[in-house]
């Protein structure tokens, strides 16, 4: 069994710091309990650095190597949720968010009478009728799940 480095599991969680060359406080060059490689501590420690310690929040931003809108966010974020709020979220919509029942029962009537998908007409279709743009693929991805059930 592998193990598994700590900048290999920060990856995989999208934690990984990928400018840590530009964090520049002076307790992250030292080898020891900080890590310029782990983006939430780095995140956490520019917040901290910037309330405890009276630096503006452009200083902290650049000694840490993050932006000044990082900042913003990332306060944001904290005074929102805690530590929990710097930990890395996915990105993007969850679900078919888009084909929602009305589509999926306009889809069904138009797929060919032996059950063949023509994703991209259908894709048209909806957008036409509906004023829904949705990807061919996803169309395609909707009726593979439905079949599956």
């Amino acid at each position: 069994m592998t193990k598994e480095s700590k900048p290999d599991r920060l990856r995989q969680m999208g934690a990984l710091n990928p400018k840590a060359e530009g964090v520049r406080a002076p307790w992250f060059r030292e080898a020891g309990f900080f890590d310029p490689l782990d983006l939430v501590q780095v995140k956490y420690e520019m917040l901290r650095h910037a309330r405890e310690d009276g630096t503006n929040k452009a200083d902290a931003a650049a000694l840490f190597g993050l932006s000044r809108q990082t900042y913003y966010q990332a306060e944001a974020a904290f005074e929102r949720d805690g530590m929990s709020g710097l930990l890395p979220r996915t990105r993007g919509p969850k679900s078919a968010h888009k084909l929602t029942g009305e589509v999926m029962r306009l889809v069904e009537e138009h797929l060919d009478a032996n059950g063949q998908l023509q994703a991209r007409s259908l894709a048209d279709l909806v957008h036409a009728r509906l004023g829904i743009s949705v990807h061919p693929r996803s169309i395609e991805r909707a009726v593979a799940r439905k079949k599956k059930r």
